[in-house]
């Protein structure tokens, strides 16, 4: 992780023309994790549940708290971005690193995105720049972005396992592979945000020193809530990744889509914050085995 940060640093100019990658390398993440679990025993459950109504419920609680309190508009948008993002497809790489189980990982990040989906035109319609555009509309624009990352290699993998399961398995054999693949994405990925905050940060330091704050804030109530909510329902690991680990590209693009583009500046904080937790949590996890 310190590593990816000072590359990510050194070269965040390269690694954001290379962002066009990043689908391809999610696609390929996700082919290998929709492979090694039973598609077929992945059902919703209560813990799904719990985690979206919290997306929702603290988002926009945080926004409307920080504007009535603080009247900071930014700020305000930022948290509200920042909890409703949708989980990364990539938390399964970790998630399963730290022992969590892979169905339940891989059914909520297929839940939390399809939420996202669904409520963020909902909330974009009375919040932010576009309150004007239909909800058909935005609905569309943003299921787009999740279906084409998420859906088609779950489908893919879905036919597989029915028709050719074989292949299917031999797929999974290589799943080691995935964590390079996640390498690659995190370094892509800080990058892009060290970038961000480098291109949009002249003449705003103040608000963006606060949504530095806040993105610790928010990092450590999500890991801390979600494992705790995880805990109640047997597996601590998962729900802490899955509340944790957010898809930072797509929050940012929501928030230069639907938002104060300024707000956005939250995610790539987050992105170092969270990304280097997990890199103790994996250090500490493998440690404790040996």
């Amino acid at each position: 992780m310190p590593i990816a940060i000072v590359v990510g640093f050194m070269t965040h100019q390269w690694c954001n023309m290379m962002a066009f990658l990043m689908p391809y390398v999610i696609f390929s993440i996700l082919m290998f994790c929709f492979c090694s679990v039973d598609i077929q025993s992945m059902k919703p459950g209560w813990m799904d549940l719990c985690l979206a109504t919290f997306q929702i419920a603290v988002s926009l609680g945080g926004y409307y708290l920080t504007k009535a309190i603080s009247g900071n508009e930014i700020v305000a948008e930022g948290i509200l971005i920042c909890v409703l993002c949708p989980v990364a497809s990539s938390t399964a790489v970790v998630a399963c690193m730290l022992g969590a189980n892979r169905e339940i990982v891989t059914t909520y990040t297929m839940v939390g995105n399809l939420m996202v989906a669904f409520v963020a035109p909902i909330i974009f319609s009375f919040i932010g720049t576009h309150q004007t555009m239909p909800f058909v509309d935005s609905f569309l624009l943003i299921l787009k972005r999740v279906a084409s990352v998420l859906a088609i290699p779950f489908f893919i993998s879905w036919i597989l396992q029915i028709k050719t399961p074989k292949i299917c398995k031999k797929i999974a054999k290589y799943n080691g592979i995935s964590f390079y693949l996640w390498a690659i994405a995190l370094l892509i990925t800080l990058g892009q945000t060290i970038h961000y905050v480098i291109t949009k940060g002249d003449g705003h330091w103040s608000d963006i020193g606060i949504l530095a704050i806040m993105a610790f804030v928010i990092c450590v109530v999500h890991f801390g809530f979600g494992k705790w909510l995880g805990s109640k329902f047997g597996d601590t690991m998962a729900g802490g990744q899955l509340l944790g680990q957010k898809n930072s590209s797509m929050g940012i693009w929501m928030s230069n889509m639907y938002l104060n583009p300024l707000a956005s500046c939250i995610l790539a904080f987050y992105s170092i914050m969270a990304n280097s937790f997990n890199s103790w949590q994996i250090w500490y996890y493998n440690r404790d085995k040996k």
